[in-house]
């Protein structure tokens, strides 16, 4: 494989950041190789921990690894990470006596090796060994993600063409958009489904998972064969898109106005006309809120359900509904305007703040259930991620990089990146970083992190060459833009 990558300043025979040399060092060490093919990348290298399941190859964690790669022009990692993980679906899945859906994707694998018959196998985790079996419900839909980028990349077709990645990709889909009790468009979770993988008080319809979910419901109507069966989903997904951002543009925003109309919303209204439809009672409003929404600027709050609103940020759900266009392009301009205006709390003095405010004392002990990893200020609880994006993992870096190209302001990526600079490399690749503005190495936080390093690869390449995005990114679908009203953040 090819070494380091060349940036258009390198071109004009100025020399890259001399970080860039180490973190692709540091990322090709992170691989994983089945049979003699490269297949993933581990969690992390840290050998002063307990590894737990940190020398595993974590789905949602590949992602910024993943798109690395393709951005070196090297796919076939990618590619055999694909045709591995989707092997994996078709396992029989139990945990205890119950089966798991058909479609549902691995949290994680890891290659088995026996020196004595000198056979390697593979060992997948549905969520039977992760820490409070949590499930892992991005993991289908960042399959789908990565299964578009590797298309956009190479210009090839043939893998997503593939029978079995068509197959694989019908039965995600058919997970999450089978028929029941739900009067929603969204996605009803358990708490811990996703990047945030601990008791956080995520339960119900988290931003994160309802932005992913739209991602790849977008990104499979691309991918999707006009055959007899491609064409049932292809329906069925389009009836549930204009319903999904109907829903998430107008009841998962708050921008000023908003804030004030729910402070004077009226309560038990019982009707079809009713103003406040999920019956939110507004002294729960909590007073944080008030003195954070800035006059101009907005964002999607963490979670909308009866008589509940999770009022705080979480950037990654945020960043993924700019990249998906499930922000029209003035809510995309307003969170861009929050994240300017609020600088201090979300970014500090390392990005980014995976959700904002931390929740402390009583609330934390009810919510976390006295999580000692959770405390305020740390890990996903106000913690810094310098790439957070997904799993932990992976990287907020990146996805806020992406998503400041898409909406014309790339000076705040760039301001970011400078931030992380001069601290990643000399404080050995964190995991996450604690403390109010992210001034602190986390207490648990492992060195040598692998998204930490592919996020700030990633991060680099697409602000050197913004042609990138159209790999990561969708374009508005006009069809699905509804009439907003004016409000004080446009």
């Amino acid at each position: 494989m090819s070494g380091g990558f060349n940036t258009p300043r390198s071109q004009f025979g100025f020399e890259p950041h001399p970080t860039i040399s180490e973190a692709w060092d540091s990322l090709r060490r992170t691989l994983v190789y089945f049979r003699g093919q490269p297949v993933g990348t581990i969690a992390a290298l840290d050998s002063s921990e307990e590894k737990l399941n940190y020398d595993q190859v974590f789905v949602r964690d590949f992602v910024p690894s993943a798109l690395a790669f393709l951005m070196n022009g090297e796919p076939e990692i990618v590619k055999n990470f694909i045709l591995k993980t989707l092997r994996l679906q078709s396992w029989e899945k139990k945990i205890d006596r119950f089966q798991l859906g058909e479609g549902v994707m691995p949290a994680s694998f890891k290659v088995l090796h026996d020196p004595v018959r000198n056979t390697e196998t593979l060992m997948a985790d549905f969520g039977e060994s992760a820490i409070g079996r949590v499930a892992p419900v991005d993991s289908g839909f960042w399959w789908i993600f990565l299964l578009r980028a590797y298309t956009k990349s190479t210009g090839d077709s043939s893998l997503a063409e593939m029978p079995e990645c068509q197959k694989g990709m019908r039965l995600i889909l058919s997970l999450c958009l089978s028929e029941g009790f739900d009067t929603f468009p969204t996605l009803l979770c358990a708490d811990g489904c996703c990047m945030i993988d601990r008791r956080m008080g995520v339960y119900g319809y988290p931003i994160e998972i309802q932005a992913l979910f739209f991602l790849a419901l977008r990104c499979a109507l691309t991918l999707l064969k006009q055959d007899a069966e491609g064409k049932e989903f292809v329906d069925r997904i389009v009836k549930r898109l204009h319903a999904l951002s109907y829903h998430i543009r107008s009841y998962f925003w708050l921008d000023l106005k908003q804030l004030n109309d729910i402070y004077r919303y009226k309560t038990e209204e019982y009707s079809h006309t009713a103003v406040n439809k999920f019956n939110v009672i507004p002294d729960s409003l909590p007073e944080w809120v008030f003195d954070f929404m800035p006059t101009h600027g907005g964002y999607f709050i963490g979670n909308v359900g009866p008589s509940k609103m999770d009022f705080r940020w979480f950037c990654l759900g945020n960043c993924i509904a700019i990249l998906a266009s499930l922000a029209t392009p003035e809510q995309s301009t307003a969170i861009m305007d929050l994240i300017e205006s609020r600088w201090e709390e979300l970014v500090g003095e390392m990005p980014l703040k995976v959700c904002y405010p931390a929740i402390e004392s009583h609330e934390w002990r009810i919510v976390t259930g006295c999580d000692p990893k959770n405390t305020r200020w740390s890990y996903h609880n106000g913690g810094s991620w310098p790439v957070t994006l997904f799993d932990v993992a992976a990287v907020l870096l990146w996805l806020l990089t992406a998503a400041c190209i898409k909406t014309g302001r790339p000076q705040i990526a760039r301001r970011a990146i400078e931030l992380a600079e001069t601290r990643l490399s000399k404080d050995s690749w964190p995991e996450y970083y604690d403390g109010k503005v992210g001034r602190y190495i986390g207490k648990q936080a492992r060195k040598f992190q692998t998204w930490s390093v592919a996020g700030y690869l990633v991060a680099k390449m697409m602000l050197e060459d913004p042609s990138h995005l159209g790999m990561v990114a969708l374009e508005e679908d006009k069809q699905m833009r509804p009439a907003m009203k004016r409000s004080a953040s446009f």
